[in-house]
């Protein structure tokens, strides 16, 4: 028989066929497509499950040319292909369910087996295989086309909410790869377009799929195994699946298991928690960007700078935004970060001369700075520098419209908080008793303003606003604001408590006082008594019970040798 006429009698019936399921109609006997295996068209519309009554839908013309290519390679449309295919066009249609029940009908352990062997044969070809071999290979297009039926089997189960068996059909896939060519595809498989395009989406969805059925150690698992097995995937999926893999690690609350002996044997880096790996990983996410292999993604930064803060590596997170290519990021994006990078790692002065160098530009000097404007007064008022504290706050307070939004209140305490401990610096500094009383007058006034802003529920605020008026001598305000300081805390404060202890000494309340430092003792750990204790033994020295004071630095002698002793464990292991 001429193949011309052969192949285009088969693709009439085929049409004939994808029509006739879309429309619900049965086939006639003589109708079927050359094998007897392929009454899985007869089977699929006698169980009423292609179409709803009165919907006459035209077939996929994709499906029918995925068709028309497997009658040219094998000479007959098989029982599994012809389920792939009519499973496929019912799950392209939106009809899940039916698309499942066509899926479970193809035996995924017998066809997988057969997959393998053509897997194997494809990566082999210069091998002469046996003629007298039982099982054929498929072709690869027909291995493309089983292989995206378990692919959308998952994707149907995951629909439907079974996530443990789409999870189990979706890992089917790619066990079957990994164990067939353990080594990874070879570079000749990218010739195999649809087949590695339904790879790559099977691999992204597998951890996925484990994070839904709420198994975190298999998700990592196959993060891991996706990331270190060769599936030629392109770069924005492995991209995406490093971000997600480390998003899963810093924020799952799952500490990941070891990474398996084969990691170790090859000689790769063993991160020790997940804060390492997820470093790792974003850093290898942030190379691709840098190298302008990926987009831009700002999150990507956002997690790095968050892992490597855990980890307490600012500079390094510093080093990195450094490195970022010229426009990635803003230029006060870029300042801000480095500056909090630097005051984190304690080099205020690198931290104070990025924010001075932002501010004194002058394309910023209409522009909303209030940020940098917080961050460099606070920083001046934590070294000292009380003038130029005052100038940047002063400079903040200016902008009327911070009065008027509520947003902004939280932030105009904060600044007031920071005038009032600025002119509290500044009234120790200068030399004539007026310009003294009146810094102290304006540093009551802002840490006040601060305290009605935050409505007293700031600890901060109430301890330096209680420790100010204590130096003003002004002690019944002060003794107020320690007792809130201490109500607002709870007790579990040691600051808080020795503060209160103090203000009651000045008032010769010495027994009260030492009662204070008790009742912390019975509240406070066994690190944190260290300073309690010593304000005890002082207390007892001023009271004449020097005995009683021998016995308390006692005491304290002995936190402090276990202390030692515990570091010297710690290091040492």
């Amino acid at each position: 028989m001429n193949i011309k006429y052969w192949l285009h009698k088969q693709k009439s019936k085929l049409r004939k066929m994808m029509k006739c399921i879309c429309s619900g109609e049965h086939l006639g006997k003589d109708e079927v497509i050359h094998s007897s295996e392929s009454l899985a068209t007869r089977d699929y519309s006698a169980s009423g499950y292609s179409s709803r009554a009165g919907e006459t839908e035209k077939a996929d013309t994709s499906n029918i040319e995925e068709a028309e290519s497997s009658l040219r390679e094998s000479g007959f449309l098989n029982y599994e292909e012809a389920r792939a295919l009519l499973g496929r066009l019912e799950y392209q249609k939106g009809n899940v369910e039916a698309a499942l029940r066509v899926f479970e009908g193809i035996d995924t352990a017998a066809v997988i087996p057969r997959i393998k062997i053509t897997i194997v044969r494809r990566c082999e070809i210069s091998r002469r295989h046996s003629q007298s071999e039982n099982t054929p290979p498929m072709s690869m297009h027909a291995v493309s086309l089983l292989v995206e039926a378990i692919f959308l089997k998952a994707k149907s189960l995951q629909a439907l909410g079974r996530y443990s068996e789409a999870a189990q059909s979706c890992k089917a896939i790619l066990e079957t790869f990994e164990t067939a060519i353990p080594n990874g595809l070879p570079e000749n498989f990218t010739s195999e377009y649809k087949l590695l395009e339904t790879l790559n989406k099977a691999v992204e969805l597998l951890p996925e799929l484990y994070k839904l059925s709420h198994s975190p150690q298999e998700a990592i698992s196959s993060y891991r195994r996706a990331l270190l097995y060769k599936w030629i995937l392109e770069i924005e999926t492995r991209t995406k699946i490093e971000k997600d893999f480390a998003i899963f690690l810093l924020y799952s609350g799952n500490e990941a298991a070891p990474p398996d002996l084969r990691s170790q044997i090859e000689g790769n880096f063993v991160p020790k928690n997940n804060v390492e790996e997820a470093v790792l990983l974003l850093l290898l996410v942030l190379k691709k960007i840098v190298l302008e292999r990926v987009e831009w993604d700002p999150s990507v930064l956002d997690h790095l700078a968050f892992a490597l803060s855990t980890g307490g590596e600012c500079k390094s997170l510093a080093r990195q935004i450094e490195d970022l290519p010229q426009g990635t990021v803003g230029s006060r994006e870029k300042y801000n970060s480095l500056a909090l990078c630097y005051h984190a790692e304690g080099d205020d002065v690198i931290a104070l001369n990025l924010l001075r160098n932002f501010l004194n530009n002058r394309e910023n000097n209409n522009r909303d700075c209030d940020f940098e404007l917080l961050l460099a007064s606070k920083i001046c008022t934590e070294r000292d520098y009380s003038e130029e504290a005052t100038r940047y706050i002063h400079k903040l307070l200016a902008n009327n419209e911070w009065e008027k939004s509520e947003k902004c209140q939280e932030r105009v305490s904060y600044a007031n908080y920071l005038l009032g401990l600025s002119h509290s610096a500044r009234s120790r500094a200068v030399g004539s008793d007026s310009e003294r009383i009146l810094n102290q007058s304006e540093a009551l006034k802002y840490l006040e303003n601060a305290r009605r802003m935050t409505k007293g529920k700031y600890s901060r605020v109430l301890y330096s606003l209680s420790l100010e008026n204590a130096e003003q001598r002004k002690l019944e305000d002060a003794l107020y604001y320690a007792k809130e300081l201490l109500r607002l805390e709870g007790g579990s404060s040691v600051e808080g408590w020795i503060l209160l202890a103090r203000i009651l000494s000045a008032q010769k309340r010495y027994l009260d006082a030492e009662n204070i430092i008790d009742a912390a003792l019975e509240e406070s750990g066994k690190w944190e008594q260290g300073e309690l204790l010593r304000m005890k033994a002082k207390l007892q020295i001023v009271q004449g019970c020097l005995i009683d004071a021998v016995e308390t630095y006692t005491k304290i002698l002995a936190v402090v040798q276990v202390r030692r002793k515990s570091f010297a464990i710690s290091i040492h292991v």
